[in-house]
C-alpha cells in the first residue's frame, strides 16, 4: 500500500492582507516617518515617567547653583536663574505640552465629529445651519482667538486645552463633512444601504471608516500645531500658570540671558525642534500611506 502526500498548505490561496495592513506596511517603508514614530514613542515615554525619571522637582531650587552650563556635575543640561534643573524642568515640559496638545485634538475630534458627521449625513437646514456656525468660526483666526479666550479665562492648562481646542476644530468638522458626502453616493454605501442598514448604523458601520484616513492625516499634523500654539502662548505670558513649566515659558525666560548663557534656551529649542520634526515625519508618513492610489 503506497501513501500518497499532498501539500494541502501549498494548494490553500494567501489570505489576503487587510487594506490597514497594506497602509501599515506602507508607512513602515518611509524611514523618516518610523524615525519619528520612535521619537514620539520615546518622547511620550519620558513625558509618562517623567516624576520618577527627573533628577529634580521642576520648582526644586537651587541657591548657588545658578547658571551651572552644560555639563555639570548634577545638571547635565545646566541650570536656570534659579539654579533648577534643565534637564528636569524639560522633562515636565514635554509632558505639559503633549498632554495639552493630545487632549486639545482629542477634544477637538469629538467637536469635528458630533458637527461634521451631522451635517453632511443630515444636510439640507440642520447642513445650513451648522455649516454658518462653522463659516463664523472659521472667519476669527484661531491662534488670536485663543489668545482672547486664554486672557478672559485666565492662565491653566484647562484653559490652555479649551482654547485650542475651539481655535482648531472648524477645519476638521469642515472636511469630515466633505468626506461624508462623498462617502454617501459609493456603491458599498448604496449597497449597506440596499440590505437594511440605516441611521446612525449606515454612518459609522459604512461611510466612517472610509472617511478616517484624512482624518488621521489631519490629526498627525493637528498635535504638534496644539504644541506649537501652547508655546507661543506661554512666549506671550498666557501659557500655563507658573511655577508649572513649559517649553515656552523656558525660552522666554532665558532670552534675556541668551549671549551670556545660550544654554538656557538651545536645550529647549533644540527639543521643542526635534519632536516637532518627529511629528511632521509621521505625519507625512501617515499622508502618503492613505495617498497611495491602487487603482
Amino acid at each position: 500500500m503506497t501513501t500518497v502526500e499532498t501539500n494541502e498548505d501549498a494548494a490553500l490561496p494567501s489570505r489576503p492582507r487587510s487594506e490597514w495592513s497594506r497602509r501599515w506596511g506602507r508607512f513602515l517603508r518611509n524611514r523618516l516617518a518610523v524615525l519619528g514614530l520612535v521619537i514620539v514613542v520615546v518622547a511620550c515615554l519620558a513625558a509618562v515617567t517623567a516624576p520618577w525619571i527627573a533628577p529634580y522637582h521642576y520648582a526644586t531650587l537651587g541657591p548657588g547653583d545658578e547658571f551651572l552650563r552644560t555639563g555639570s556635575p548634577g545638571h547635565p543640561m545646566g541650570t536656570d536663574i534659579l539654579g533648577r534643573d534643565i534637564l528636569s524642568r524639560l522633562l515636565y515640559s514635554l509632558r505639559t505640552a503633549l498632554f495639552i496638545a493630545i487632549v486639545a485634538e482629542l477634544l477637538s475630534l469629538i467637536l469635528s465629529f458630533a458637527v461634521g458627521l451631522l451635517a453632511g449625513y443630515k444636510g439640507g437646514k440642520i447642513d445650513q445651519w451648522l455649516m454658518a456656525g462653522t463659516d463664523v468660526m472659521f472667519a476669527f483666526p484661531g491662534y488670536l482667538f485663543a489668545v482672547l479666550l486664554v486672557a478672559v479665562l485666565g492662565r491653566s492648562t484647562w484653559a490652555v486645552i479649551l482654547a485650542l481646542t475651539v481655535g482648531s476644530w472648524v477645519g476638521l468638522s469642515r472636511l469630515l463633512r466633505a468626506q461624508i458626502l462623498k462617502m454617501k453616493s459609493l456603491e458599498f454605501v448604496e449597497a449597506g444601504r440596499a440590505m437594511g442598514a440605516t441611521g446612525w448604523t449606515l454612518v459609522m458601520r459604512y461611510m466612517v471608516p472610509g472617511a478616517m484616513g484624512p482624518v488621521l492625516v489631519s490629526s498627525s499634523f493637528g498635535i504638534p500645531a496644539n504644541m506649537l500654539a501652547e508655546s507661543g502662548l506661554a512666549i506671550l505670558g498666557l501659557g500655563v500658570a507658573p511655577p508649572m513649566p513649559s517649553v515656552g515659558t523656558m525660552i522666554n525666560d532665558g532670552y534675556q540671558f541668551v549671549q551670556s548663557y545660550p544654554h538656557l534656551i538651545a536645550w529647549p529649542v533644540a527639543v521643542f525642534v526635534l519632536i516637532m520634526l518627529a511629528f511632521t515625519w509621521v505625519g507625512d508618513g501617515v499622508r502618503d500611506a492613505f495617498d497611495v492610489d491602487e487603482s
